[in-house]
């Protein structure tokens, strides 16, 4: 691939990582601490919104499989989703001043809800496309790893925007919100430049259309017949509910656990950076020890950075709680950066193993059920995360409880740890390995050679 291509491929990235970092990272702060809404109401919001999810992720991904349109079957839902996706962002910043109560309540719920259905129909023909623009098993390493540095470097721009806000908290409330709701438009508007960039320089592979399932519950029953499928599925789960608690609970740990709020946006920093700045040492690094050995390595990691954490409640001063969280925040940006780049690459080779017994081309159903599954995960653990916190007996603004702290840093250190290295035992059972791609590859080959040879080779 040209660099173009991979510049191109990684733009949308940038808008999409500034608008899921606020969703996972400030949305349950801004409803609690400036519109002051129940943490149990939000946690029940995410939660359903992951029910809506079980519709909306199978629908996207079947159907951008099945498009057939002159511009391709990714990119005009990519297309499609630009205006909608600005303006449910722009809704959840944005609600009128004087709503109240349950007509407060039904808005958050129609904009969060609205959000994440809609930012489907870019995420998934966008991963998609990933797949197909190389079948190359380490190329495609390099390729998710400029996705994740575009994505981490939106996120970078998010906390910026988050560091404005928790820095103006002594803005009257109007003032705050009006920001607030600035930001996000100048988002939306970078979100559409960045994504009709990559619609115009990127290709789509022509013998790769009219290739899909015909029937969409024979397609997600192929995606459960496969074996690899299965389990990247579970560990998916199983990861991303821990790290879940990571995104929703940094803000609420850096206030009322470290008594820093003001370095919030530094702490999340300490994490973003070197998952950026390191993604080109992870695919040399996957070609020497294989990719199963990376993604292995980044979530042990991930689980024991976060699973420090849980020293913060036995610290004194705030420069040691500081120095901790941060130093435990960059090993866990260096996990990050590692996982982000292998795990869609090892996606994509399953996909080629789906091709291989099918003879079918079904990137959009494979990555809607692990979008559906990472969003499920994140629906569970902040419908959790909610009530925990209510129960534990959370008050806004005001110095929590010991059980309130132990809460919280239960829920973000030690049960990250428990699922990151539950998700890498688990993922230690995985045989496709790079020996076996290549065998795959070679009969689709043969098979793309012999006009009208298509399903199981076995």
């Amino acid at each position: 691939m040209s660099g173009g291509t991979i510049l191109a491929y990684g733009a949308p990235a940038i808008g999409l990582g500034y608008m899921y970092l606020l969703m996972s990272l400030y949305v349950l702060y801004f409803a609690t601490n400036v519109l002051l809404m129940a943490p149990a109401v939000m946690g029940t919001i995410f939660g359903a919104s992951r029910i809506w999810d079980a519709i909306s992720d199978p629908v996207v991904g079947y159907w951008s499989d099945r498009t057939g349109v002159k511009l391709g079957r990714r990119r005009s839902w990519m297309l499609a989703s630009i205006i909608p996706t600005a303006a449910l962002f722009l809704m959840v910043f944005s609600s009128p001043a004087d709503l109240q109560g349950y007509g407060l309540i039904a808005w958050m719920t129609v904009a969060i809800i609205g959000f994440y259905a809609v930012a489907t129909m870019l995420f998934v023909p966008h991963m998609s496309l990933g797949a197909e623009l190389s079948i190359d098993y380490h190329e495609r390493s390099k390729l998710y790893g400029a996705r994740h540095g575009f994505y981490t470097l939106g996120s970078i721009a998010a906390l910026y925007s988050m560091y404005v806000f928790t820095s103006s908290s002594d803005m009257a409330a109007d003032e705050l919100r009006s920001l607030i709701t600035d930001h996000a438009i100048v988002a939306g508007v970078a979100l559409a430049v960045l994504v009709l960039f990559a619609i115009v320089k990127l290709p789509e592979r022509a013998e790769f259309q009219g290739r899909a399932a015909e029937n969409p519950f024979k397609a997600f029953k192929d995606v459960m017949g496969n074996p690899h499928a299965r389990l990247l599925i579970l560990v998916t789960f199983i990861e991303n509910i821990g790290g879940a608690a990571i995104g929703v609970l940094t803000l609420f740990i850096a206030e009322y656990v470290v008594g820093a709020p003001e370095k919030a946006a530094l702490i999340i920093l300490c994490y973003m950076v070197p998952s950026t700045v390191l993604v080109p040492i992870w695919a040399p690094l996957s070609r020497r020890y294989s990719k199963k050995a990376m993604w292995m390595f980044s979530m042990v990691l991930t689980g024991l950075s976060f699973g420090g954490m849980i020293s913060l409640m036995f610290i004194d001063t705030l420069d040691a709680r500081l120095w901790t969280i941060s130093v435990l925040a960059v090993t866990a940006g260096i996990a990050a950066g590692c996982g982000g780049t292998i795990s869609p690459s090892v996606q994509s080779d399953v996909i080629d193993y789906d091709e291989y017994k099918t003879g079918e081309r079904k990137e959009g159903t494979y990555f809607a059920a692990w979008n559906f599954v990472y969003k499920s995960a994140y629906g569970v653990m902040l419908l959790l995360t909610g009530y925990v916190l209510s129960l534990s007996g959370f008050v806004p603004k005001v110095e929590q409880t010991l059980t309130v702290k132990w809460a919280m840093i239960t829920l973000y250190g030690a049960f990250p740890l428990v699922c990151y290295l539950v998700g890498a035992w688990l993922f230690s059972k995985f045989r496709l390995n790079e020996a076996e791609h290549a065998e795959i590859r070679l009969e689709l080959e043969r098979r793309a050679s012999t006009p009208g040879e298509i399903g199981n080779a076995r």
